[in-house]
């Protein structure tokens, strides 16, 4: 178990905690057969709420779910189900538990009228809260929370967490209308976009390496959007964290999702940024941008380079990494010299006829009538142009 920093400045004198328990033990006593937690009153939105703290073995019995049904939204509290994210909570939390590594699930919010439970004011805002077994908490917020905790404390490996508790804000409620409202105003949160959430990713695995291909390799130093969805041309950013995570995935996986879990950060990154220097400073369309600092780019340059070549772009990145991986030769940790060199020759503009059809199109009316070019970003459009240099290169 953690242990909370105990110095002279935060540590309470012994004798007064024994007071503390002493204070405390007649209460839980008495409420023996209830479910009791010390708990916070606060105020927020017109309502009293209270915050409690609880372990994972209470979930079952205290928590339930009305997710909606059907094309009924009134048939619940909140939205329906989304099939397969409880599991993917869960697997979260094991993977990290198994791991020893941190973890943290948010807050869950729940509802219950206030004359279904008892409250224990000590002052302060301080709190018992008395909660009888007959009762249960209705979700508000993070049934798929509760669910992936509830599958986890039922199931064979449920002392992962059985020493784990978690935090409840529980609003005194009892409205069904209200409620719903509630489940509304907390999903307005702004989703967050993926550049960012790689950004903030854990160091290991494709995030690990991504991070070290923006550090090394000259072509995304200085040149990389962290936090937003797009790079913006007037701030010369070329591309996004997430354009670089699904590029390394292709990379070694040939799949622009996989997360690399298993793959050493350090080793195999140094692998790719060797290969990618060598890659970007061979080809045309690329050695100047590798040459330049980002800070002596114009942003005309980087505007230029971002329509004209397709590697200014996310799915450009994806063909190059789906390439990659065909050259990689994992028993050795390195990539076919002679062939990134042959793919370096390669015209890599919008205007090469071996892109059209598959990722580049033609606008029948473009805005600008010299670059009637449009790009197609879906998979299949990638694999196509793959397999299109496969075939021009004698690769197949």
């Amino acid at each position: 178990m953690a242990q909370i920093n105990e110095d002279a400045a935060n540590t309470v004198p012994s004798e007064t905690k024994s007071q503390f328990n002493t204070f405390l033990e007649p209460f839980f006593s008495q409420y023996h057969r209830e479910r009791c937690y010390p708990g916070l009153i606060f105020q927020q939105g017109k309502r009293v709420m209270l915050q409690i703290n609880v372990p994972a073995s209470d979930f079952s019995g205290l928590l339930q779910a009305k997710p909606s049904t059907g094309n009924d939204p009134d048939s619940g509290k909140n939205r329906p189900e989304v099939k397969g994210h409880a599991e993917e909570i869960k697997e979260y939390i094991v993977d990290r538990v198994r791991k020893g590594k941190p973890w943290i699930v948010g807050t869950l919010t729940a509802n219950v009228a206030s004359k279904d439970i008892k409250i224990l004011e000590f002052g302060r805002g301080i709190c018992l809260v008395v909660i009888p077994r007959g009762i249960k908490l209705d979700i508000t917020d993070g049934q798929h929370r509760k669910s992936a905790i509830h599958k986890l404390i039922e199931s064979a490996e449920s002392n992962l967490i059985s020493d784990d508790d978690f935090p409840i804000t529980l609003v005194l409620e009892g409205d069904f209308q209200q409620c719903q409202a509630d489940f509304r105003d907390m999903a307005q949160t702004r989703q967050l976009d993926k550049s960012l959430l790689v950004s903030f990713g854990e160091f290991s695995g494709r995030v690990g390496i991504t991070k070290e291909l923006i550090k090394r390799v000259p072509m995304f130093q200085g040149k990389t959007e962290k936090i937003k969805l797009t790079p913006a041309s007037k701030q010369k950013l070329i591309y996004t964290t997430n354009y670089i995570a699904r590029f390394v995935s292709c990379v070694f996986t040939n799949d622009p999702s996989n997360q690399l879990r298993d793959y050493d950060v350090y080793e195999t990154s140094d692998a790719l940024v060797i290969s990618l220097n060598q890659f970007f400073s061979e080809c045309n369309n690329t050695e100047y941008v590798f040459d330049t600092e980002a800070e002596e780019l114009t942003v005309d340059e980087v505007t230029d380079f971002k329509e004209d070549c397709l590697l200014g772009v996310s799915v450009g990145l994806e063909i190059l990494g789906r390439l990659l991986y065909f050259i990689y030769i994992q028993g050795d940790n390195s990539f076919n010299e002679e062939r990134i060199t042959e793919l370096a020759q390669l015209d890599w503009s919008r205007q090469n006829p071996l892109w059209k059809d598959n990722v580049v199109r033609i606008d029948p009316k473009p805005k600008n009538p010299d670059k009637p070019y449009k790009l197609s970003t879906g998979t299949t459009a990638a694999v196509d142009a793959v397999k299109m240099v496969q075939i021009k290169l004698g690769w197949m």
